[in-house]
């Protein structure tokens, strides 16, 4: 008697992007390829675990890798409409210098960067720092750049 194959589930891709990874989900599912989300409810209830657990996985059957390529190569690099941010001076796609992301926003920089007068004026009146300094942020890699 023949053992039944045992199919190996792997990982085909991985997003940021919950819709996305949706989408992608539905396309192989209409070309007859059967797979299925992971890690989508980690991430819906709560964005910040997104980096910690590697993004939404895309799972197939390792027998349908091949053909899952292909279907994949037919829609382009949908990655890179995952998120795309413009800069305003020169017009062109932002990328984090450290990890070449473009998961990055403009705003408030995480990482504190206070000129040592202003924190000794602070402490002395004991109020909040004044001064903001304003940053890009990388959600990939955690950093701060100009």
């Amino acid at each position: 008697m023949e053992e039944p194959t045992q199919d190996k589930i792997i990982t085909l891709e991985q997003y940021y992007d919950p819709m996305l990874a949706h989408i992608m989900r539905t396309k192989l599912e209409d070309n007859d390829i059967p797979c299925f989300i992971a890690d989508d409810n980690i991430i819906s209830a709560n964005p910040v675990f997104n980096n910690a657990v590697g993004g939404i996985k895309l799972k197939i059957f390792e027998r349908d890798l091949q053909r899952s390529r292909e279907l994949l190569a037919q829609q382009g690099n949908l990655h890179e409409q995952d998120h795309f941010e413009i800069d305003e001076e020169t017009h062109a796609p932002v990328i984090c210098p450290y990890c070449a992301s473009t998961n990055v926003r403009y705003g408030a920089a995480t990482e504190r960067k206070a000129h040592w007068l202003i924190t000794l004026i602070s402490a002395l009146l004991s109020v909040l720092p004044f001064y903001t300094r304003k940053a890009w942020h990388c959600f990939n890699c955690q950093r701060d750049f100009e």
